[in-house]
């Protein structure tokens, strides 16, 4: 029985040992602990396979890697660039190349680092399934790379001459060009690192890219017999009052100096002709006279060419032309017409029957190019209509004021100083809308007080009820919330200096109140400030700043209808003190 008993614990404890030999054979064999095991192995060591610059560092440290590549990378080596028998040699050291052997490494690193189960997955297959050799880091100076690939371009560059065509007397010229050979100087550059990152073959044969745009033989006595059947026909675009009239050399230019015709030639054409007729629609312009509205400029259409209906015709002109007898095709292009916001038949119609409020101020002692400037921008708000419900911008009513808009030299307020620039004297515009809004009753969304008390606005006038403008911004904005369309209306005297802004709707019983402005804080200028200037004789002085008080200016503003508050505002003006500023000279008398 012992004997037994014995059997069976052996076979017994053999079983057990074989149950736990396989147990461990499969753990052993399965794929997580072969990706544990490749973990482990390769913690903090580089992955098999990874190669940089042809170097391999598997299985090395971050620090053994690094000490490998510094022993034996001591240094960039020059290329050689090749084109046909020109030979081009670069340092490297010319734009100041070197290699960053931490940043490789590093970025190595970062690449391998496993962040989830599938990174450590995926660096396993990587590194023993796919070997890859990545570029050094490299710090060089691009601007230097570029003037060097650059200067080597010109010596390979051929600068491409494109056929012409010309008429002469009566006979048809072509030249055939001259075909192109350029260098893709990027590309280049590019190569040129890749080579110096990778460690590569120095030899570079440089690659042109060719523009082939002479004619043949053949090609040029094709050209010149299809010129030669449009010289003496002729392509008419018209379009109400705009002809243009296409002939002889004009029109043989437009043929395709291959096949077909000039592309960028018949754009031009498009171009130039859809300036003579393209337009933006003009609404009509009222004035107001005798409790009457008026109109004196009527309204006009937009008009807008369709360039694409122009260039097909254009090119279906051109092939009758050339294949066929016709000596002569009309082209009338399709044009879009968008009709005025308001028709001269509204004029009854949009609700502007009496005069809602008026402003005035006075320019007397402004310099001739000011008064320029006032007349030039007054100009832009004769008529002009505000919808009910909406509002005006002063500076988009205004548009651009320059040199080239007919704006001229005045003084201005710019950046804390007084100084001549164009369209100085805008601001007695928008000072005197922002008075006549006030008198009519109109909320006012935006104003902004000038820097410092201007002495034109307080002629007849009390300080505070000024708007300086400034486009984009500040801006001066007014609505209009009657119940009909508000004309807006300038008008100048040149004699008396004095502007006038009306303002004509329909009244809703409406009545505003302007308090008398509080004046407080009153602050004396600084002592006049001398400049010495040596382009000034010794003795001469030259004002280039007015002295002013400072003050605190505000007033309340109030709309009242039927005993009711509808709109109420307190207008604040924070005037600076000025300084007197003047020029002294210290030059030479002459």
């Amino acid at each position: 029985m012992k004997t037994k008993n014995t059997k069976k614990k052996s076979f017994f404890s053999l079983k057990i040992s074989r149950n736990v030999f396989g147990l461990l054979v499969a753990i052993l064999s399965s794929p997580i602990f072969v990706l544990l095991f490749f973990y482990f192995v390769f913690f903090g060591r580089f992955y098999p396979n990874t190669v940089i610059a042809g170097y391999n560092l598997s299985g090395l440290t971050k620090d053994e890697a690094l000490k490998t590549l510094s022993e034996k990378i001591q240094g960039p080596i020059s290329l050689t660039l090749t084109y046909n028998q020109q030979i081009f040699e670069i340092n490297p050291q010319d734009f100041s190349f070197e290699y960053d052997f931490q940043k490789s490494l590093e970025e190595n690193e970062n690449e391998q680092k496993p962040k989830t189960t599938y990174d450590i997955v995926q660096g396993f297959a990587n590194s023993f399934f796919q070997a890859k050799n990545t570029p050094l880091g490299v710090a060089f100076d691009s601007e230097k790379l570029a003037d060097k690939v650059e200067k080597i371009a010109q010596q390979v560059n051929k600068n491409a001459k494109a056929p012409t065509i010309e008429v002469a007397g009566d006979k048809v010229v072509v030249t055939p060009g001259v075909s192109g050979e350029m260098v893709d100087e990027a590309g280049l550059a590019n190569k040129i690192i890749s080579i110096l990152a990778l460690r590569e073959d120095p030899k570079i044969t440089i690659s042109t890219e060719f523009d082939n745009i002479a004619l043949n033989q053949e090609e040029v006595i094709n050209l010149t017999k299809r010129a030669e059947n449009l010289l003496n026909k002729t392509l008419i675009i018209s379009y109400e009052d705009a002809i243009q009239k296409i002939t002889k050399g004009e029109i043989v230019n437009l043929v395709g100096k291959k096949e077909g015709v000039d592309n960028s030639e018949v754009s031009k054409l498009v171009d130039n002709f859809s300036q003579k007729v393209d337009r933006s629609f003009q609404n009509p312009v009222f004035t107001f006279e005798d409790g009457v509205v008026k109109e004196f400029v009527p309204a006009k259409d937009g008009l807008e060419v369709d360039k694409t209906d122009l260039t097909a015709k254009i090119i279906d002109s051109l092939i009758t032309l050339e294949n066929l007898d016709a000596a002569e095709i009309n082209i009338t292009p399709e044009v879009k017409r968008t009709k005025s916001e308001y028709q001269t038949c509204d004029v009854n119609s949009l609700g502007i029957k009496e005069l809602l409020g008026r402003g005035v101020s006075h320019f007397a002692g402004s310099i001739a190019s000011r008064v320029h400037n006032i007349n030039t921008a007054s100009a832009k708000f004769k008529g002009v209509l505000i919808k009910p419900g909406e509002a005006m911008s002063f500076n988009e009513v205004l548009g651009d004021v320059s040199a080239a808009t007919g704006y001229q030299q005045a003084y201005v307020i710019k950046a804390g100083a007084t100084v001549l620039g164009d369209g100085g004297g805008v601001c007695q515009v928008s000072t005197t809308l922002f008075r006549a809004a006030l008198n009519a009753g109109l909320p006012i969304i935006e104003r902004r007080a000038h820097a410092y008390r201007v002495g034109y606005y307080e002629q007849d006038s009390p300080p505070g009820l000024d708007a300086t403008v400034y486009a984009p911004s500040p801006d001066l904005k007014i609505k209009n919330d009657t119940p009909g369309h508000v004309l807006v209306q300038a008008s100048i005297d040149n004699k008396t200096k004095t502007l006038i802004f009306e303002i004509y709707g329909t009244s809703d019983g409406r009545v505003a109140s302007i308090s008398k402005p509080k004046i407080a804080e009153i602050t004396p200028p600084p002592e006049d400030l001398y400049i010495d200037d040596p382009t000034l004789a010794v003795g001469q002085i030259k004002q280039i700043d007015w002295k002013a008080s400072g003050a605190k200016v505000s007033f309340k503003y109030s709309v009242t209808r039927g005993g009711e508050v509808v709109y109420e505002k307190t207008f604040y003006s924070n005037y600076q003190p000025w300084q007197a500023k003047f020029l002294r000279g210290t030059g030479p008398v002459q």
